[in-house]
């Protein structure tokens, strides 16, 4: 699941928000065109139009037309990354992780919808699928690294990457957050969705003991 969220604009300048609500509006035009008529008959024409932007304009923010479909926030990687390596030094390095999320999934109810279409229109799309798998190994891989710098404290992840316990740690949680969304789902009316995603990172802290009978 790629991340949509606009949380953290508000720290940039207007041309940073202008240049994410671009962004936004070019992903979600492309996604909903996608799932109404398919992906393969979309067009960067038709998704800049949707948009209110021009064909060039799109170039600046996607490389291809496919990547309209699949990148749908290019930067929440980097802002995840940069909130674990900021973040208190007293705080465990699950909690850091834990708080960078959150922060990218403030809005998550609001952006439900937008993302149940864009897993439909990955998974009708196998050649998609394959590059928001990509993406996403990606993305994970870029979090280990951070959680191996936070643990080392030396700005150096080690020739042999970022080691076993950050590589399981970001693992871990990506299912975390995508369990999160798939019980939230199911249970809308019975909890907001944070604290959904709370309760799951407080069982992976707590070392997932057994529920009682």
């Amino acid at each position: 699941m790629q991340l949509m969220s606009e949380k953290g604009a508000a720290g940039g300048g207007l041309r940073e928000r202008k240049k994410r609500a671009t962004r936004a509006a070019l992903a979600e035009a492309a996604v909903r065109l996608a799932a109404e008529h398919g992906a393969e008959k979309v067009t960067v024409e038709a998704i800049s139009a949707t948009a209110g932007v021009s064909v060039r304009t799109f170039f600046n923010y996607f490389d291809s037309r496919d990547d309209a479909f699949v990148v749908i926030d290019a930067d929440a990687g980097a802002r995840m990354r940069r909130a674990v390596l900021e973040a208190p030094a007293g705080l465990s390095p699950l909690a850091a992780l834990r708080e960078a999320m959150a922060a990218e999934l403030a809005e998550a109810e609001q952006q439900h919808e937008l993302w149940r279409l864009h897993a439909e229109v990955l998974h009708a799309s196998p050649h998609l699928l394959a590059r928001g798998v990509g993406a996403h190994m990606a993305a994970e891989a870029d979090l280990a690294d951070a959680i191996a710098l936070r643990l080392r404290g030396d700005g150096d992840t080690g020739g042999d990457g970022p080691g076993l316990y950050p590589r399981l740690l970001a693992s871990v949680a990506g299912a975390a957050v995508r369990t999160s969304v798939d019980h939230w789902s199911a249970h809308q009316e019975e909890a907001a969705f944070l604290d959904v995603f709370h309760e799951v990172f407080t069982l992976l802290a707590a070392g997932l003991p057994a529920p009682s009978a």
